[in-house]
């Protein structure tokens, strides 16, 4: 019979978490997460969460206590525009900073980087693909287009085979991240209950408000020293309440399509008063006519 190792560690040994956090420089990438992301408080509180598990995993194994190695693939729902693949890099970011990844790198991809169009061709593009995401994060995007039961000479079977050997066999070495709209994914995951037995932590990404959504644009104007006037702020507002009534709407990703065109009218704009004296503040302020001007009000107009 073999006798147990005693833990050299007594019961009353001091561990001092908060001691262990600052050293980690987690918090730095939490930090970087706020400036990066208006809202989301569900999301950064279950990223805050799970970082803290990994965290008391880490110091239990200085202790040595056992802990098995958790499981860290994750699936990310919601819209486009929501900040998933943003999410994702500070993810990799702080498995890094705690040592659950050797490099904290992001590989982000969607199915045709990883499924061939021909017998023996998936096989090495997905291992190619697995060699560079190795020692970080692999994100998905759109991850149920890999399955396609209606085509029975689809490849994605194939690539799905690949992914869940790597997720169980190396599991210490690469995190895989799913992401795509909530209801394909739940439909991708009953098809696939391999996939979903591997998946341990699901974050769904709310929809931005309209006051979150204007935020956020104000943050991009300021990151290109662009801003407002008062009443083209007023007038974005309206343009986003007409504007996710319709298709095709992407939250943040809109909003910059929005601004990069509302940037392209002031250009036209300010061209437009040739022999006019004009100032910085004319260069950097966004009007209400560079939105006015936008389909997206033409369309109401009786």
């Amino acid at each position: 019979m073999t006798e147990s190792i005693p833990n050299i560690f007594p019961n009353d040994t001091p561990v001092d978490l908060q001691a262990a956090f600052r050293d980690s420089n987690v918090q730095e990438v939490l930090d970087k997460l706020d400036r990066e992301l208006i809202g989301l408080k569900p999301v950064k509180t279950r990223i805050r969460e799970t970082a803290s598990l990994l965290l008391v995993d880490r110091v239990r194994r200085s202790l040595d206590l056992q802990a098995s190695s958790p499981s860290l693939h994750m699936s990310f729902t919601g819209n486009p525009g929501t900040g998933k693949t943003t999410v994702a890099m500070r993810i990799a970011e702080i498995l890094h900073r705690l040592g659950y990844v050797r490099k904290g790198h992001l590989v982000a991809v969607t199915r045709d980087d990883l499924v061939g169009q021909y017998i023996g061709h998936t096989a090495p593009k997905t291992k190619e693909v697995l060699k560079k995401a190795m020692g970080g994060v692999l994100f998905i995007d759109e991850a149920y287009y890999l399955y396609r039961p209606e085509n029975e000479r689809d490849y994605g079977q194939e690539t799905i085979e690949i992914l869940l050997q790597i997720m169980e066999n190396q599991r210490d070495d690469l995190v895989v991240v799913l992401a795509g709209y909530k209801d394909r994914m739940e439909q991708f995951f009953h098809s696939n209950p391999g996939m979903s037995s591997r998946i341990a932590h699901h974050i769904d990404f709310p929809d931005y408000s309209i006051d979150e959504l204007v935020k956020i644009a104000k943050l991009m104007l300021e990151q290109q020293q662009y801003e407002f006037s008062e009443e083209a702020e007023k007038v974005f507002a309206d343009y986003l309440k007409l504007r996710m009534s319709q298709p095709h709407f992407a939250n943040a990703r809109s909003v910059r399509n929005a601004l990069d065109r509302a940037r392209l009218r002031q250009a036209n704009r300010l061209f437009a008063r040739q022999g006019a004296s004009l100032t910085k503040k004319d260069l950097i302020t966004l009007q209400a006519d560079d939105f006015l001007s936008s389909r997206v009000f033409a369309t109401q107009k009786p």
